[in-house]
Parts: structure tokens; sequence; C-alpha cells
């Protein structure tokens, strides 16, 4: 594996002790097992749970946000929000680029059901055959790896680094912070995360990924 930036560490030490559900801790994200490129081996009952029903969560979430009168925003970024839509070239290459977080569905009485955040600045790394994803900078920092899984699809695990935490909550301890979720190409330097079910707010998270021009 080659020399890992800080956060791109703290997204491996974050997976590198976790158990899937009732299994006891074994994988570590080294380059060259098989364990560590399985995501199944690593995720968490919950999250094999989330990401097994993800098109269900999707399209009950964008039906909520349509119904609720958000079928002009939801069509002017069609690509992003198309369950099916999934290009060749799941990962983005490592690089900087810039990311920007929908949540879809109102999940609690205070949360809308189409919201829109701005950009923040987030980078792609290397890291052997996975590769890691993080934000850069702001008080909610996730961080996390992408495990191959087909050329159409990774799958996302991670955790939300908080305040001034200096390093990532190790996946698997703490079921609040635990991110699950599908990457994939959506048009030819677009990627996103969806991200379903997650912990507040939204029935269905994305993220959009595209390189800092």
């Amino acid at each position: 594996m080659k020399s890992m930036s800080g956060f791109a560490l703290a997204a491996c030490a974050a997976l590198a002790a976790c158990g899937g559900g009732d299994r006891p801790a074994r994988a570590s994200v080294k380059a060259g097992t098989s364990a560590a490129l399985d995501w199944r081996q690593v995720a968490t009952r919950a999250d094999r749970d989330r990401l097994r029903n993800w098109r269900t969560s999707w399209v009950a979430a964008i039906d909520k946000a349509r119904a609720s009168g958000n079928g002009a925003a939801l069509a002017a970024e069609s690509k992003l929000f198309e369950p099916d839509r999934a290009l060749s070239g799941a990962v983005p290459p490592p690089g900087a680029y810039r990311c920007r977080v929908f949540k879809i569905g109102a999940n609690g009485t205070a949360a809308r059901d189409f919201t829109a955040y701005p950009y923040f600045d987030c980078r792609i790394e290397a890291e052997g055959d996975v590769s890691s994803f993080f934000k850069t900078g702001g008080s909610q920092r996730p961080v996390g790896l992408a495990f191959p899984d087909s050329d159409t699809r990774a799958v996302f695990l991670g955790t939300m680094m908080i305040g001034d935490e200096k390093a990532a909550l190790q996946y698997g301890r703490d079921a609040e912070r635990d991110m699950a979720g599908i990457v994939q190409r959506v048009d030819e330097k677009v990627w996103r995360i969806a991200l379903p079910q997650p912990r507040f707010e939204s029935m269905l998270d994305v993220v959009e990924i595209v390189p800092v021009k």
C-alpha cells in the first residue's frame, strides 16, 4: 500500500478492525487480502441490510420528494437521481474534487423532503486495491473506503468525523456514525455516493462528486 495522507490513513484506521454483524473482528484493509476486498466481510449487519434494500429506499425517497412539490428540483439533476443509471468506471480517479450533498425524503418532522447543500472540497486517494474518500474540512467530515464490487458499482463504508476530532471513529463501533452507500459514475465526469436510509433527517442522501476545474 502506498504512503497515505492523514485523512486516508484515518479511513483505513476506521475500517481496520471491523466485523460484519455477529462475526468477530477480522478485516484489515490491506491490498492483496480477499477479506479486505469483500465489502460483505467488512460491513455490519445493519449496513448490509441497508445496502440490500437500497433500491426500495431510493424509490420511496424520490416519490416522497416529488409528491411534496420537488419535481422540478429532481428533474434538474435527473442523472444524479436515477437509481439504475450506472456507467463503467464506478470509482473516481485519485485527485481533488468538489462535492455536494442532497437529502431526499424527510425522515423526521423538522426535515424537508428535498435539500441541496453547497459544494465542499473532497478528495479521492488510491490505497492499493481500494480507494479512500474524505471531506477536507468542516465540522462534519465523512471519511471511508470504496470497495470494488463491479465495473459499474463500488461500495462505500465509512464513518463521520465531527468537530475537532483528529482520527476517525472505528467503523462498526457507533452505528450512529457508520455510513454505507453505493458509488457509481453517472456522467462523463460525474460520480455519486448514494447512502440509503442514513441515520438522520432523510431517507436517501446523494453525494455528487465532480473534479475541481
